[in-house]
């Protein structure tokens, strides 16, 4: 799912008729991927089932490796349903999640066989910020306008001076990019 619509890029960019929506929309999917591939992060919320295996997991505390909003369901490794109140999120009043702990009393019962099983909605944020919005814009919009250029990627040096047409992304697409960046 791309970050911002159809309609949002033809208004940032002045189009009214249908001529390139095709065209358009698969930019934003391409910019969609671009930032996700940059940051390494998901910035909309998807439901996805994740299984961990024993590594994952250190005493009463499963590492899940991404970011989870909430969980619709927690099972042991033997299948059993951990219920809400035998867990909290961490790190602890959160709006995204980075491991779950149980209380005590309850343990992972997990094996090499056996794995811990997570279904929940996964992501950054429920919806991507504004930002990242305006960032799918600005590349989409980028992209669009070199369709039409005669040249990439490239430093010309004509009569009056020096023009640099930009290398890769817009400088200020990463400066909004780099924010978010997953580091290490």
């Amino acid at each position: 799912m791309a970050y911002a619509s159809l309609g949002e890029l033809k208004a940032y960019l002045g189009i009214t008729d249908t001529a390139d929506d095709e065209l358009l929309t698969q930019l934003l999917d391409m910019a969609t991927a671009v930032i996700e591939s940059y940051t390494h992060r998901i910035f909309v919320a998807y439901t996805k089932t994740r299984h961990y295996g024993p590594e994952s997991i250190n005493g009463p505390v499963l590492s899940l490796g991404e970011w989870i909003l909430s969980v619709t369901e927690l099972k042991d490794g033997q299948g059993n349903v951990i219920p809400p109140e035998a867990y909290e999120l961490l790190p602890k009043g959160g709006k995204r999640f980075w491991g779950i702990r149980l209380r005590p009393g309850w343990q992972w019962n997990c094996d090499r066989e056996h794995d811990v099983t997570v279904i929940g909605s996964w992501g950054w944020s429920e919806t991507p910020p504004a930002d990242i919005v305006l960032a799918t814009l600005r590349l989409a919009a980028y992209f669009y306008r070199q369709k039409d250029a005669q040249v990439f990627d490239v430093t010309a040096a004509p009569g009056l001076g020096t023009i640099t047409i930009p290398k890769g992304m817009p400088a200020d697409v990463k400066l909004i990019l780099d924010q978010y960046k997953e580091v290490g």
